[in-house]
């Protein structure tokens, strides 16, 4: 078993000024290094002309900072009411102004797709870019806040695997972490499902989109980078799931994996309702972009 690191809070520093105190988080670094580490990459393939359909780089790189604006307001009001909607719509219908508390946390990844995904399409029809190039831009350096933001998590102690007795296991401290663990085991030893998550949906699969965008010139095949996105998170998270602690508002004494549907001793959770859509949907866009190859 591995011991949870010692000395490794959510803040980073507090600072006082005049009697304003400002936290800098991990989880809020995350978020800011993963977008501008999404820029640098885009701007980076935006330069090399040959990588896309003919030979046109779909947007002009002057054009991606307003692009950058768009997709930040996506990411937070997406992801806020994304978590909202579809993990807490009691509670929230009975606290609406708690809505507006995005600093207690609570953000869903779908719901933040979703955002980025209009606020994209928003920008591309108003600037003439073609959706499916566009979406390959938008996926090609997501992986990276994938990653930081599952690290995030972990440092957060939030959003814990299941109890296990597997030599990887962490021995985890926290009261909330350890909830429903004093009765099976002591110390508490869960799975790191935030670090195998950071690992598949984030460094595994920005080393595939890079290679395909970079090596193999998959950008000319308009809507492939996107469905390969699609595909590889959503297939990742699934898998996740099977290790992650469950929803706590879905479950039941007759429901104690938390499925959001559940047929018997078997079901779905909502991580993996949301994500199964992601990988037929990816599917579709790798197929039918292979039969309209641009060079």
């Amino acid at each position: 078993m591995i011991p949870f690191p010692e000395g490794i809070q959510p803040d980073i520093f507090t600072i006082n000024l005049g009697g304003f105190k400002f936290t800098l988080y991990w989880y809020a670094l995350a978020y800011v290094v993963g977008i501008i580490a999404w820029w640098k990459i885009a701007a980076v393939a935006l330069k090399k002309n040959y990588l896309w359909p003919n030979n046109v780089t779909p947007l002009n790189p002057t054009k991606l900072e307003d692009l950058v604006t768009y997709l930040v307001l996506g990411i937070i009001l997406g992801g806020r009411l994304g978590y909202v909607i579809f993990y807490h719509p009691s509670y929230y219908f009975k606290n609406p102004m708690e809505i507006l508390f995005v600093w207690q946390g609570g953000m869903s990844f779908h719901g933040g797709l979703l955002g980025v995904s209009l606020a994209g399409f928003i920008f591309f029809w108003r600037n003439s870019v073609a959706i499916r190039s566009g979406a390959d831009l938008l996926a090609l350096g997501s992986p990276v806040g994938l990653f930081l933001g599952r690290l995030a998590n972990f440092i957060n102690d939030e959003l814990w695997g299941r109890v296990t007795d597997v030599p990887w296991g962490i021995i985890v401290k926290s009261p909330e972490a350890s909830k429903v663990c004093d009765e099976l085991m002591s110390p508490c030893v869960r799975h790191a499902s935030q670090i195998y998550e950071a690992i598949l949906e984030g460094l595994i699969l920005f080393v595939i989109l890079i290679y395909l965008a970079f090596k193999k010139e998959m950008l000319k095949h308009p809507g492939f980078i996107a469905g390969i996105f699609f595909t590889g998170y959503g297939l990742s998270r699934c898998f996740v799931e099977l290790f992650r602690q469950p929803d706590e508002q879905f479950q039941t004494p007759s429901n104690p994996l938390g499925f959001f549907i559940q047929i018997g001793d078997y079901g779905l959770t909502m991580g993996q309702m949301l994500s199964f859509p992601m990988v037929i949907l990816g599917l579709l866009m790798c197929l039918t972009s292979m039969r309209n190859r641009t060079v």
